[in-house]
């Protein structure tokens, strides 16, 4: 009973998640990125079915089994990333007007940004 229910907890935060990062897609300050990890690790553990929808999806598939292989993700896929982190993390520090809360939002973009650079791997073009 208790697996069941948390199955189904996962496959709900994952769907969640798919709809965020579809919505991040048109939407600039909204990440993509993250929301389809959250959401291809929800699918590996609630549902094999969903899980492989998604590594399948010719729209973003081919970005998420290459960084669950590890093969990491395109240089150019790095630099929009990061780029993308920094203008909207911009944007909320001119809107925040609190310093601890920029603090913490500067504390969180170079740890994202020192994750993806140094830890991810950069698949070349040609892989």
């Amino acid at each position: 009973m208790r697996t069941a229910v948390v199955k189904h907890t996962l496959n709900i935060i994952g769907l969640v998640a798919v709809v965020l990062g579809i919505v991040g897609i048109f939407l600039p300050l909204l990440p993509t990125t993250p929301f389809l990890l959250l959401a291809s690790a929800c699918f590996a553990r609630g549902s094999v079915r969903l899980h492989r929808w998604l590594l399948t999806n010719k729209l973003f598939g081919t970005y998420l089994s290459d960084f669950e292989q590890g093969k990491g993700i395109p240089l150019r896929g790095k630099i929009m990333a990061v780029g993308l982190l920094w203008v909207s993390l911009g944007y909320s520090f001119y809107r925040l007007g609190s310093i601890p809360l920029t603090l913490l939002l500067i504390a969180i973009g170079v740890a994202v940004s020192t994750y993806l650079i140094a830890f991810v791997p950069t698949r070349s073009s040609s892989d």
